[in-house]
């Protein structure tokens, strides 16, 4: 089990809000990424001396499984749709510090005209008992064990700081980790109704509300286990590039506290625009107390900049 990771505090939208470091569980193994694969490091698995996952080339999932599979003594098979020519050129980032882990990083064969996640499902399937298959980013229900242990950690912080309420926001992929955390505070309420409340507050960065609303039927059919999606109106494609998120990123990293370029922009946006409404939103009230989950993914911020100041050096 990982140590309590720090609660630190930063002023945001003309607020005192709380930031919880989960970035600072392990120097190469961390946030969310390390809540949904402590299961993993943590399970005796004599069997396994292969583990398989897919995602991007640039994928904070990526870094973690190489990293996992390192410390487990095992092999990282990690297919990707393509691996760009810039990048194989000049390694950086997730994928560098993947290949520095011995990863195998594996392109889909050009012949293969399915998605890169049936492919990879039709591996799976005829999988030999040494091999271990990760769903993209962790999303299965063993990543709630490692996302229990942080709930936790944010009800002990909550009773140590006497609140009984509170705001946790988070910004979203596949909303794997906002629904477990909800699912968890939901149960433990249900068990104990003395215990302080937490509402999870999350945003789509990944395909819209929509998308993240099909993701978490998936997870979970109970409604109350459910986070409470927030938005400005604005859809962000993944990855693409928008300078709005750039200067969000320059305003929320001038506090001290570095965050990542993919996911935390968009999600300071969207808690921008949910502190700066009236004061009770969706039934949710926004003067509660918030506390802003920093789930790292640090490392591939030299390429996004790299990307950033390509696009926009001539302007």
């Amino acid at each position: 089990m990982f140590a309590p990771t720090p609660v630190e505090t930063m002023t945001f939208a003309q607020r005192e809000i709380f930031v919880k470091r989960d970035d600072l569980i392990h120097p190469d193994f961390s946030g969310n990424k390390a809540r949904k694969f402590q299961y993993f490091l943590e399970k005796e698995c004599p069997e396994i001396t292969k583990l398989v996952g897919y995602g991007s080339a640039q994928a904070n999932s990526l870094h973690s499984l190489a990293v996992l599979a390192k410390m487990r003594g095992w092999q990282l098979d990690y297919y990707v749709d393509h691996i760009a020519n810039y990048l194989q050129q000049n390694p950086q980032g997730n994928y560098l510090a993947a290949l520095d882990n011995g990863a195998n990083i594996i392109e889909k064969p050009e012949h293969v005209t399915e998605s890169l996640d049936s492919y990879v499902t039709e591996l799976a399937n005829s999988a030999l008992d040494n091999e271990l298959y990760i769903p993209e980013g962790g999303r299965c229900e063993y990543a709630a064990i490692g996302l229990e242990q942080l709930g936790q950690q944010i009800l002990d912080w909550m009773h140590e700081k006497h609140y009984s309420t509170l705001n946790l926001f988070l910004p979203s992929g596949t909303g794997t980790t906002a629904l477990f955390l909800q699912r968890f505070f939901k149960i433990k309420r249900l068990e104990h109704e003395a215990l302080p409340e937490v509402n999870v507050l999350t945003c789509s960065c990944v395909g819209g509300d929509d998308y993240l609303r099909l993701q978490f039927n998936q997870l979970s059919e109970n409604a109350l286990h459910h986070p409470r999606i927030i938005s400005n109106g604005n859809k962000y494609h993944f990855g693409k590039l928008k300078r709005e998120c750039y200067e969000m990123w320059q305003r929320v990293c001038a506090s001290g506290i570095e965050f990542e370029l993919l996911y935390d922009p968009v999600g300071f946006i969207m808690l921008e625009h949910f502190l700066t409404q009236s004061s009770t939103v969706d039934n949710i009230d926004n003067t509660a107390p918030l506390m802003y989950l920093h789930q790292g993914g640090v490392l591939g911020n030299p390429s996004m900049l790299a990307r950033y100041h390509r696009k926009y050096q001539a302007k």
